[in-house]
């Protein structure tokens, strides 16, 4: 400041800045966003064309994760636009085929065993499909032995339920009692020994359901004692036993359906390196690869800073 009593003022954001920059960024990420949508790969993959390319993808994907059905439908949708296209002729060369794959099958039923909570299912159908798969992958069958455990805790939540409202059991005490209101209290006292029988029956296969997940949760932890690398997951799974409804503890998104997903994607994955095939889709490689490079270009402050892929294009 050349002149006495000059004063500055500093904006850190708490103001809004008279030059609008949120929307000189938005510009320019709309001009990028534009760039890269009119970029061409055709020069990336072997396919005729983009769309043929992009349907590979989602087909390969499909039969990779053992979606047969979907696999079967979507190319015989690809075969009969194909078909419409050429006036009736068959398919192109290009086109993915609608082959029968036995070994694809057989992944969607052990996906499927898993995704329903049937471990031991899932167990038995890895190990006559693929017998050396869980043999040849421990960290895939601790974590499916640790699925089974955490679905043993599940079933016995379920069974904790709040109890309806028992029926009123009070009966007229004065001798002078008419038989008449002594015959109308007759279903209510049959509505509450139906309710205690049901309870019973309740506590009962609480109580075993209880007893065996104990047990197995011994027998699991004895199994991998020796494995140090087990010991926070252990943790993590025998704290849900700590709480009386354990889907409102802390641990309880371990009880979600949605945390099965992970397991059946990691015995896939096995599954799949067991047959000399990758354990990731092109798809999911594609992401992967693109993610890095983007972070890598925005790290110079250069276009790659203002794409997000996951935010601008998942």
């Amino acid at each position: 400041m050349k002149r006495p009593q000059a004063q500055m003022t500093v904006n850190f954001g708490h103001r809004p800045f008279v030059y609008d920059i949120d929307e000189m960024m938005r510009l320019e990420k709309d001009t990028i966003s534009e760039e890269i949508q009119a970029t061409s790969i055709n020069g990336l993959h072997s396919q005729p064309d983009e769309s043929s390319f992009l349907k590979e993808l989602v087909s390969q994907f499909l039969n990779h994760d053992g979606f047969v059905e979907t696999a079967k439908a979507f190319a015989e949708e690809l075969r009969t636009e194909s078909r419409a296209l050429q006036f009736g002729k068959e398919t192109s060369p290009g086109e993915p085929s609608l082959e029968e794959d036995l070994d694809a099958s057989n992944r969607q039923q052990i996906r499927a065993a898993i995704m329903d909570g049937d471990v031991d299912k899932a167990l038995k159908r890895t190990n006559a499909f693929y017998p050396q798969v869980l043999q040849d992958h421990s960290p895939v069958y601790f974590r499916l032995r640790c699925r089974k455990f955490i679905e043993m805790i599940r079933q016995t939540a379920e069974l904790v339920e709040v109890s309806p409202p028992k029926p009123v059991k009070a009966l007229n005490g004065h001798h002078e009692e008419s038989e008449m209101e002594i015959d109308d209290q007759k279903p209510e006292l049959e509505d509450w020994d139906q309710m205690e029988t049901e309870e019973a029956d309740t506590a009962a296969k609480y109580q075993e359901l209880l007893e065996d997940t104990l047990r197995y949760g011994q027998v699991l932890k004895q199994e991998f004692q020796d494995d140090p690398s087990t010991e926070a997951t252990f943790k993590e799974i025998f704290s849900l036993l700590m709480y009386e409804d354990p889907r409102r503890s802390p641990q309880a998104h371990l009880l979600d359906r949605a945390s099965r997903l992970p397991v059946a994607e990691e015995l896939n994955s096995a599954i799949l390196v067991s047959l000399g095939k990758s354990s990731s889709t092109a798809i999911e490689l594609l992401y992967q690869q693109t993610e890095v490079l983007v972070d890598y270009l925005g790290e110079t402050g250069g276009a790659g800073a203002f794409i997000n892929v996951r935010d601008d294009f998942l």
